[in-house]
């Protein structure tokens, strides 16, 4: 047997491991049943899928020796400076969005995180941002009425 497909054989551990973590943890609440369903029913049944959903994807991407009709799959590598910069960009977030409100946050949180992308144009962020600062005020301001600052303190104050 050799791995002909390392995306199927990973993607189906991780569900695995997701799967296992919500019957996990959902095991201290009580059960119920289909009818009347306890607190645990809903992860155990999820997790369960998920754990049935990543074995038969992980079986997938396990080959027979004899079967060379398919090329393998290969994972990729990991882009480890996008993946830092996207996550950089939402602890920034949410660091300045008490203090420095929604407007600075989500021009913090664009501009940091749209150099991941390998397609990073600055023409490109500007209407982003303009766009996302619109549709955020529509929104989260002035639609749902969330009490998060709109400015900075020190320009509302």
């Amino acid at each position: 047997m050799h791995i002909k497909n390392q995306r199927d054989l990973w993607s189906g551990i991780l569900f695995m491991g997701f799967g296992l973590a919500f019957v996990f943890f959902a095991r201290d609440y009580t059960m119920g049943t289909a009818a009347k369903m306890g607190p645990a029913y809903f992860p155990t049944v999820l997790g369960g899928v998920l754990t049935v959903l990543g074995a038969v994807i992980s079986i997938n991407g396990i080959g027979r020796s004899g079967d060379s009709s398919e090329t393998g799959v290969r994972i990729d590598p990991t882009g480890w400076r996008e993946l830092l910069l996207i996550l950089l960009a939402v602890v920034a977030f949410a660091a300045t969005l008490p203090s420095m409100g929604i407007i600075v946050s989500i021009v913090i949180l664009i501009w940091l995180s749209s150099p991941a992308s390998h397609e990073f144009k600055v023409k490109d962020t500007l209407i982003a941002t303009v766009v996302l600062l619109v549709l955020s005020y529509l929104v989260f301001v002035r639609g749902l009425e969330l009490q998060f600052p709109f400015l900075p303190r020190f320009i509302s104050s």
